[in-house]
């Protein structure tokens, strides 16, 4: 009988009442948003009446999590920086001369005078003038200098490494003291890089560490990449450092241990300086715009303890001597120590504007960025083109959503009410875990979402088929839904792990936009599982006590597949097994002849989006780049059924300038300015930026992530079913990702980062249905153990073709309602999802298990066999 225990029913409605809850801010995006932002004002102490009717706008007693959108939908810069962690060597090492100068000075009789020597690597090298016998007891007393890392993987190691090489002693930083050094720089640039952008107020920037050096940033809202870098790419690394001399000779030679740096106003004047700084800008603690005696615009600065006890000492003991006040590598002034400076505070004084001396406090009071930047990869996403993006995605879905929920109740009547509840409650938990976890929805995203409404149909289609094949058994109706629900769990679970470990690797192995992508994909798999086996098995459950129905799924519906069939699919398998390995041979040279359009994620360079009322004339976009000497410049002009009248868009490639790691912003601006000359009306609606050394990485990080899916997926299957069974699958999955890869090639679709997830959602996919066909072989392995494997498939890819067929069409009325209204930036992503799911379906059937077919397989499933991989086969996942 079925019966479902009342606490049960409680948690299950308590479950989709809470995920329902957390949703509902986004169903009130804006007012929810605008009492976000007054209540943090009111928080940080801001005082307006205005603010406490914006924070009124909202309950304070509801949740008020949102789902951020990502650039791509709100608009904004992203920058992907990597921290040059070895310019910290120098500079460490440089700092440690006064100390080891000091040291042997004091051991001039024995040792004799030294000397330093110039290097162009991270180390010291002092030679011995007088005494190189003595080199081997300098060195020693160097030694003495070493301090123990403070780092948990460096504990007791030395944070220098002396060695000697003829009458010079060198000093270098240990591996370990690097490491921990690597450590500290990028979490300090990392903390910098937060306060700088928190300091201009933006609203919901993404700040965080991207493997070892790398930090990424995303600040919605921002008008462009370059002036995000404007905000945080200044390192603002302030020093004191002694004056030797003043010259008008740039290049003078310095000197061991000094450097020529020039000065900030004086034209044609250099100082030449002790490297070693007295007191650096890491020990200030505020600086504040400030006006000097003569009213001039400055900056007052303050440092902590120890740096106001050595500008204090220095000041005492070099009254009548310059020094210098130098930031990032110009000297601002140099005044002459008048007094002893005690208590640490001071002004730095130069032809400022206010405005400058503002912007200098700011920088200064954020802190100053421990080592320099190197900004790989730069996207300016402007706030039109997000709007659209929205606007193109909503009605997507909604069209999406409305195809399926029609289709479902003309499939399968009332219980496709019951599906279609269950599918609303689905995308209502999505976004109430989304709002939960904070995570960001981008416009791929919203194509996993789509995805999921389409795909979340499948666990219930399930359902459905095996509760009419079980109806027909005349068993009575509460067998036959229990049987249904029971006898479908297997499937639903295999065909859903193996998608949610393509999720895994696609989160683990992808950034930014596929990344969204792939959260949106794995919890739409939870949902979908959860709803289908949970919330529609009580609807249905309740709906059975009350009616008590004498039939199941009878009457008239929408059938693609006759009720009974008995197909031959194997009786030309060679046929079919040939024709598909000829479309592989056609795929692989189409990519040998001709490779791939690799979109700037892969090549480098720079892509700018424009729009203009004008119609594209590509020719004269030509002529009026030309000039720039700019090399490969691809433009193209971008077609669209949700363009309006006025809305011509251009898309223009241009290669990454040799030595160069990107496409400068000096560079980009001139190909504006150049464009609208000819075309007064253009405007750029995104300009994204990367260099070689991340599409270099992009490129492999692809390659392994694929491969690492199938791998993932050939051990699961195995473990399941039997080795036979994997290696079908995993035949089925290159088949359906060489003639995706083939098709972009042939056709010359441009091929990006996107792309990937696409094919990785393939993999996900065909799984799904060829595993729903290999559960099915397994249970009839067991049930017919007398007749050939051939007749053995022949049953199963019959019983599973309805369900098989009926899961394909919702996912591709979805990705269709997608491809048409989901806008062009998206377009060949859902294209490959569409070819992925006509050739997933195909390959499930005439391809996994025709590889199935001719591998042969085990038929006693009641003994175990110690040479396949089939000792879990008989455990429900």
């Amino acid at each position: 009988m079925l019966q479902i225990d009342l606490w049960k029913r409680v948690v299950i409605w308590g479950l989709v009442a809470l995920g329902l809850l957390m949703a509902l801010p986004n169903a009130f995006y804006t007012r929810v948003e605008t009492h976000n932002d007054a209540v943090t004002a009111l928080e940080a102490g801001a005082e307006a009446p205005s603010l406490q009717e914006k924070a009124a706008l909202w309950p304070d007693w509801m949740p008020s999590g949102l789902v951020n959108l990502g650039l791509d939908l709100r608009g904004g810069a992203h920058l992907l920086a990597e921290v040059k962690v070895e310019d910290v060597y120098q500079a460490r090492i440089e700092g440690m001369w006064p100390e080891v100068r000091d040291l042997l000075r004091e051991e001039r009789g024995r040792v004799g005078t030294i000397r330093l020597q110039p290097t162009d690597d991270a180390e010291l090298r002092v030679r011995l003038n007088q005494k190189p016998e003595m080199v081997d007891e300098a060195a020693a007393l160097v030694r003495g200098l070493a301090r123990p890392v403070t780092s948990l993987t460096g504990a007791s190691a030395s944070d220098i490494e002396v060695s000697t090489e003829g009458a010079s002693i060198i000093v270098r930083l240990s591996e370990a003291e690097k490491r921990a050094t690597d450590e500290r720089t990028v979490r300090q640039a990392l903390e910098i890089i937060r306060r700088r952008i928190d300091e201009v107020g933006t609203r919901e920037p993404t700040i965080q560490r991207q493997g070892s050096d790398r930090i990424l940033i995303q600040v919605p809202g921002v008008g462009s990449a370059a002036e995000l870098k404007e905000i945080i790419g200044t390192t603002a690394q302030l020093t004191f450092q002694p004056v030797v001399s003043r010259t008008s000779d740039a290049d003078e030679s310095p000197g061991g241990g000094n450097e020529i740096l020039p000065s900030l106003d004086e034209e044609g004047v250099y100082y030449i300086l002790e490297k070693a700084p007295v007191v650096s800008g890491e020990e200030l603690v505020d600086a504040q715009p400030d006006f000097d005696q003569n009213g001039q615009p400055a900056v007052s600065f303050r440092f902590n303890p120890a740096g106001a006890r050595k500008f204090g000492n220095y000041t005492a003991e070099n009254i009548g001597n310059p020094f210098a006040i130098v930031l990032d590598g110009e000297v601002i002034s140099a005044p002459v120590i008048q007094s002893h400076i005690p208590g640490g505070s001071g002004i730095i004084t130069g032809n400022f504007t206010v405005e400058e001396s503002t912007n200098l406090a700011v920088l200064l009071r954020a802190g100053a960025l421990p080592a320099g930047l190197e900004f790989l990869e730069e996207r300016t996403i402007g706030p039109e083109l997000g709007a659209d993006s929205i606007d193109a995605g909503t009605v997507a879905c909604i069209v999406a959503f409305a195809l399926v929920l029609a289709f479902m109740f003309a499939s399968y009547g009332t219980f496709g009410i019951f599906a279609n509840i269950a599918l609303i409650v689905n995308v209502g938990l999505i976004f109430g875990l989304l709002s939960m976890i904070g995570a960001t929805l981008t416009l791929p995203g919203i194509a996993g979402i789509v995805l999921t409404i389409g795909m979340a149909v499948d666990a219930n289609v399930l359902v459905f088929e095996r509760i009419r094949e079980e109806a027909r058994t005349a068993k009575g109706p509460a067998r036959a839904i229990e049987l249904g629900y029971e006898k479908a769990l297997s499937a639903i679970t295999d065909a859903n792990i193996t998608t949610f470990i393509t999720a895994l690797i696609l989160y683990a192995m992808g950034s930014g936009p596929v990344r969204g992508f792939a959260i949106t994909l794995g919890l739409g798999i939870i949902t979908s599982v959860f709803t289908a086996i949970f919330v529609t098995r009580l609807i249905v459950v309740i709906w059975f006590e009350r009616k008590r129905p004498k039939t199941l799924l009878q009457g008239r519906a929408i059938r693609l597949v006759p009720k009974e069939t008995n197909w031959d699919f194997f009786s030309r398998w060679k046929i079919t097994l040939g024709a598909s390995a000829l479309l592989i041979v056609i795929a692989a040279g189409s990519f040998a002849l001709q490779g791939l359009n690799f979109g700037i994620d892969f090549r480098g360079g720079t892509t700018i989006r424009t729009e203009s009322t004008e119609s594209v004339d590509i020719a004269k976009y030509r002529d009026a780049i030309q000039p720039l000497g700019l090399g490969d410049v691809t433009i193209t002009e971008v077609f669209d059924p949700t363009f309006g009248p006025d809305q011509n868009v251009a898309m223009i490639r241009i290669q990454a300038q040799e030595g160069q790691e990107s496409v400068s912003a000096d560079v980009i601006r001139s190909v504006q300015s150049a464009l609208q000359e000819v075309v007064p009306d253009l405007t750029f609606t995104s300009v994204e930026s990367v260099g070689p050394k991340v599409s270099g990485e992009l490129i492999q990080t692809a390659v392994i992530a694929v491969l690492l899916a199938i791998a993932a997926v050939l051990l699961y299957i195995w473990l399941r079913f039997e080795w036979q069974f994997a290696l079908g699958a995993v035949a089925a999955l290159v088949h359906d990702v060489v003639l995706t890869i083939g098709i972009f090639s042939e056709l010359q679709i441009q091929f990006d980062l996107a792309i990937i997830a696409a094919l990785l959602t393939i993999v996900g996919y065909s799984l799904n249905d060829t595993v729903v066909v290999f559960d099915r072989v397994r249970e009839n392995l067991r049930k017919y153990k007398k007749k050939p494997l051939a007749e053995v498939l022949n049953i199963s890819i019959n019983e599973t073709i309805s369900r098989t067929v009926m899961t394909s069409v919702t996912t591709l009325l979805a990705l269709f309602a997608l491809f048409v209204l989901g806008g062009d930036v998206i377009r060949g992503f859902v294209f490959a999802m569409i070819w992925g799911v006509v050739v997933g379906t195909y390959s499930s059937i005439f391809v996994a298990s025709a590889i199935l077919l001719w591998l042969g397989v085990k038929r006693d499933w009641s003994k175990p066999d110690a040479n396949t991989g089939n000792q879990f086969a008989n455990v429900d996942a």
